[in-house]
């Protein structure tokens, strides 16, 4: 695993850990609730453009900071599952990117109405859990991994962006972002409506599935605001 430096509440720092290779992050104890809302959108920039198809984990995990193993822990966040591996000697968790967005209320599961949209415009998604093809026309689920077709939330990002743009203060912000927050969300709200959108979202939710095409959005986002 690699350290990531981050900033948390009250002036303060933490340095988490990373593996790319099984798409996961490591935490030690309450180091995911310090984040603050820049280091948060900062580990949404960093998912979404190391995001691949995370390798098969293996059936035992050690803590990397006492000898333990790992457990496997299923919790919620509102009706929302997700899962991590916990040190039974409360050193930390071990959780992979899809499940850290969840875990943060990112991640909302479709409707069936809004499924029923989606697949006016796109024929196949890919699963944002395990990457196997969905095929719209038949599936509401993976049908390799049982994860229901989901996507990111996008109204705590943007307000996320404006905290931090306030915060930046008297740095002058960008004058186009207002523009291109407002943009942003007129396109969610149309990309389950009865007309065919043409923006850079439907593109990148037919290659890289739901949750990765709004990381892209996030990401053109933080670009665009100088972040």
């Amino acid at each position: 695993m690699a350290g990531m430096a981050l900033e948390a509440h009250q002036g303060k720092s933490v340095v988490i850990d990373v593996c790319k290779h099984c798409q996961a992050f490591w935490f030690d104890k309450y180091e995911s609730l310090q984040l603050s809302p820049g280091s948060t959108l900062k580990v949404m920039k960093f998912i979404g453009e190391n995001s691949s198809s995370a390798q098969p984990m293996p059936q035992t995990l050690q803590c990397p900071r006492c000898p333990a193993h790992l457990v496997l822990t299923h919790d919620v966040q509102r009706n929302t599952k997700f899962s991590y591996w916990r040190c039974k000697n409360d050193h930390g968790k071990f959780i992979g990117f899809f499940d850290f967005l969840k875990e943060k209320n990112f991640v909302r599961q479709l409707s069936p109405k809004e499924i029923q949209d989606l697949r006016k415009n796109i024929q196949t998604v890919n699963c944002s859990n395990c990457g196997a093809p969905i095929d719209l026309a038949t599936a509401s689920a993976c049908a390799h991994c049982g994860s229901p077709i989901s996507i990111l939330d996008m109204k705590q990002p943007q307000q996320m962006l404006a905290q931090l743009q306030q915060a930046a203060a008297p740095r002058p912000p960008n004058p186009l972002l207002p523009l291109e927050l407002e943009r942003a969300k007129r396109e969610t709200e149309s990309w389950f409506g009865p007309h065919e959108s043409d923006s850079e979202w439907l593109i990148d939710a037919s290659s890289g599935g739901l949750v990765q095409a709004g990381l892209n959005t996030v990401i053109r986002w933080l670009k665009n605001s100088g972040l």
